[in-house]
């Protein structure tokens, strides 16, 4: 008897063996033909918010260094959860990237308990392209020009002013109420159903402030069509010298940058995986790439799956407090 399962023990895990060896031969197969035809980016937001202008600027030399052309979608609405959420539920076959960032993957599902995935267990993380400074800016017929002067006209009229966000849940919904509870103002929330919308309508006066990512903002900020009044960002910019960080006005726990990364649905095999981290940090490398980038105010990048979902997780820690402390709820 006891020969007789010792026969079956080996004749099981050699099964299991010939298994594990037949999955990862069929891995590196799918990697070796991986991508035999056009790669769809998706982004999670409208066109024009710094969302969709890190993804069309990385998707071309993406292709390239892929050798199939990176084709780029928008698909916006719910703070970024609908197009999110398209990613998760996708095929991992490598065909359907998309866009992760801080509201998508933190904020959002912070906010929202029927949000309609896991952003800890539901996608796998790539890579981390680029991590951009934010911004509060206030359309230039907003009365101060400053933040001591932003903040004594909040206070002077509380309940007066509006600000417009990507959407509720965002992070520049959760950011402002962090902001307004740590400040001790109030500013009525305009969600949009992005960054695009809601930069153009602060620009255009309907609504007189924005917290804005600085790619997004920087080009109106140029032209005079927004005034800066703070920036989170580990030290002051060199395109606003003049513009304090929140740490500097002593709001330090606002200070967090937003992150861009490539993510797919999960179970993207590991080799996928790899083959795709690779030939973004080969896209990141060219100097033209990294500059087009750069110019909007973003930070280069390019990390590692693990250090990209570590930083996926930690953010998303931070957001889930901040929803607990502030008592934010949907709108």
């Amino acid at each position: 008897m006891s020969s007789q399962l010792s026969l079956r023990k080996r004749t099981a895990l050699k099964t299991i063996a010939l298994g594990a060896l037949s999955m990862a031969a069929s891995g590196l197969i799918h990697a070796q033909n991986y991508p035999n035809k056009p790669i769809t980016l998706q982004i999670p937001f409208a066109p024009g918010g710094t969302t969709d202008i890190v993804g069309r600027v990385i998707a071309e030399p993406l292709g390239k260094a892929l050798g199939q052309s990176v084709v780029v979608i928008n698909k916006a609405g719910g703070g970024g959860s609908v197009g999110a959420n398209e990613v998760a539920k996708a095929t991992p076959d490598g065909y359907l990237l998309g866009m992760g960032t801080v509201s998508t993957t933190a904020s959002n599902p912070a906010i929202n308990p029927k949000i309609p995935y896991n952003p800890a267990t539901d996608f796998t993380p790539i890579i981390n392209l680029a991590a951009t400074p934010n911004v509060i800016a206030v359309n230039p017929k907003f009365p101060a020009k400053d933040y001591k002067g932003f903040i004594a006209e909040l206070k002077k009229n509380p309940a007066k002013y509006s600000y417009s966000s990507s959407g509720t849940g965002g992070i520049g919904h959760l950011q402002t109420e962090l902001f307004k509870n740590l400040a001790g103002v109030f500013i009525t929330h305009i969600p949009y159903s992005g960054a695009g919308p809601a930069l153009r309508d602060t620009v255009g006066g309907q609504v007189e402030i924005i917290f804005d990512n600085v790619p997004s903002a920087l080009p109106h900020i140029q032209a005079g069509r927004l005034i800066p009044i703070v920036v989170a960002a580990p030290q002051r910019l060199a395109s606003m010298p003049n513009v304090p960080t929140f740490k500097e006005v002593g709001l330090e726990p606002v200070n967090r940058m937003a992150y861009y990364g490539l993510i797919a649905p999960k179970g993207l095999p590991a080799d996928i995986v790899q083959k795709i981290n690779a030939a973004a940090r080969t896209a990141l490398q060219d100097p033209a790439v990294k500059k087009r980038i750069e110019d909007t105010g973003s930070i280069v990048l390019g990390n590692s799956p693990d250090e990209f979902a570590k930083q996926m997780a930690a953010e998303l820690e931070v957001y889930k407090k901040v929803v607990a402390t502030q008592k934010l709820k949907l709108d």
